[in-house]
């Protein structure tokens, strides 16, 4: 699809035509109008198969009566709580995985040996290796021994303190804390990983004299590299990170096998217990792709904006 502009500019310039209004004309082309015709014939043999071929009666009202039920205590529907958990997740896990990743690229690049191979080995061991996998092996062999190292174990499993509006907000009630800590980890440990590779890759392209430029003015390390590389590397890597973080979202699906009560592991057993699979399933995709999108989004604003920094620089 092509989309054509003109300027809006009301100053015109000497020797210029004169500007016009910005107008923006939308033209198919021979491969749009295939694919829109492959797409309506896809969708179209869908419909038929369904009900025809499979004959599947949709039962959409008491999908989505099921799905926004409020629960036995009056509060939120259980639906509603996975989504909210799947975004508490998605969010916690991105935090993490930044700095995480951050601290990985760093430490990769780093004139040490001992912690350039100690970050090169997590991030080959973890990019290898199946997400699945690594859940199930965090979860059953590390998270049990984890969370009473660290000193956690009173917090998540002895908690008698009042929760507070914040607490919830952030956090979720007291008894879901520990699925929520195993989640975030397992989450932001295996994006960690390759939002390393993504920030060592963006800081490999800056060029040898942006290095140079820094050093003669006498920047030390934490001001070259917050002033000088890591601005310039950020607006480069804004699109793959993007779909690194969008990544996140879609992969705290996986968590659900570990029985924390994000939004595939409440869609699952809605649609188990009601026997709505192909409804219930449907709304879950769309949930997913709504946040996904949304993310998407925010993302492209965001790399306009950094793409027009740098240019005012």
């Amino acid at each position: 699809m092509t989309v054509a502009k003109t300027s809006c500019n009301n100053t015109p310039q000497a020797g210029s035509p004169p500007s016009v209004g910005r107008r923006f004309n939308f033209k198919l082309n021979k491969l749009d109008v295939t694919l829109l015709i492959i797409i309506g014939c896809f969708i179209g043999w869908l419909a038929y198969r369904s009900s025809i071929g499979i004959h599947y009666h949709w039962h959409w009202h008491q999908a989505l009566k099921l799905v926004f039920t409020c629960g036995h205590d009056g509060g939120l529907p259980y639906f509603i709580k996975g989504i909210i958990s799947t975004i508490r997740v998605s969010i916690w896990g991105m935090i993490f995985a930044a700095i995480f990743g951050l601290l990985l690229a760093l430490a990769h690049r780093s004139s040490f040996k001992i912690i350039k191979l100690i970050a090169s080995s997590y991030i080959q061991l973890v990019r290898n290796i199946p997400p699945l996998v690594f859940v199930f092996i965090f979860y059953f062999f590390i998270s049990n021994q984890l969370i009473p190292l660290l000193g956690l174990s009173d917090l998540f499993r002895h908690y008698n303190g009042q929760e507070n509006i914040l607490q919830i907000v952030l956090f979720g009630h007291n008894n879901l804390w520990e699925n929520l800590f195993s989640g975030v980890l397992c989450v932001g440990l295996i994006a960690a990983a390759y939002i390393a590779e993504i920030i060592r890759s963006g800081i490999d392209t800056i060029s040898k004299g942006q290095w140079e430029a820094a050093d003669s003015l006498g920047l030390s390390t934490y001001s070259r590299f917050r002033f000088v590389i890591f601005q310039q590397a950020f607006a480069a890597i804004v699109p793959t990170l993007a779909g690194q973080f969008i990544s996140i979202v879609k992969d705290s699906s996986i968590i659900s096998l570990i029985s924390i009560q994000e939004m595939t592991f409440t869609g699952s057993e809605i649609a188990n217990s009601s026997g709505f699979i192909f409804e219930i399933w449907l709304i879950v995709g769309a949930v997913y792709f709504i946040l996904c999108f949304s993310l998407s989004l925010l993302f492209r604003k965001l790399e306009k904006y950094s793409s027009r920094y740098l240019q005012q620089r």
